[in-house]
């Protein structure tokens, strides 16, 4: 199983599907950082030798931000949005979308589950 970054790649599939489990690399970028090695997309993973996957290695040490820096610097940007009070680091902070979505009903994968709230009782079912 080929190890770049400290993430394990799926051997068992082509080479530029199994380069996208890095976090910043999609599907372009899998196929221009193929290109930059002089590699086969098509190839399975574990056919890579250990001086392709040097090449590769290096390519992304050099030229992308992925994986642990990456993380860092979006965790970063965000940090910065709240520290300056932004719109969008008020957004962050109260946990909802940020970036203009509806809220009045969706927005429930940022919002979290339900919260009822009971209803009042009016006057005339008390008595």
């Amino acid at each position: 199983m080929p190890r770049i970054q400290g993430v394990d790649l799926p051997s068992n599939k082509p080479t530029h599907i199994s380069l996208r489990y890095l976090q910043g690399i999609g599907p372009t970028l899998a196929l221009q950082l193929c290109r930059q090695a002089k590699l086969d997309p098509q190839r399975k993973a574990r056919e890579l030798s250990d001086e392709e996957l040097a090449r590769l290695a290096v390519i992304l040490d050099r030229e992308y931000t992925i994986e642990g820096g990456l993380r860092r610097r979006i965790n970063q940007d965000i940090h910065r949005l709240k520290d300056i009070q932004a719109y969008r680091g008020l957004r962050h902070r109260r946990g909802l979308p940020v970036r203009g979505q509806r809220t009045k009903t969706n927005a429930r994968t940022r919002k979290g589950p339900r919260k009822t709230v009971a209803s009042k009782k009016s006057v005339k079912e008390l008595r």
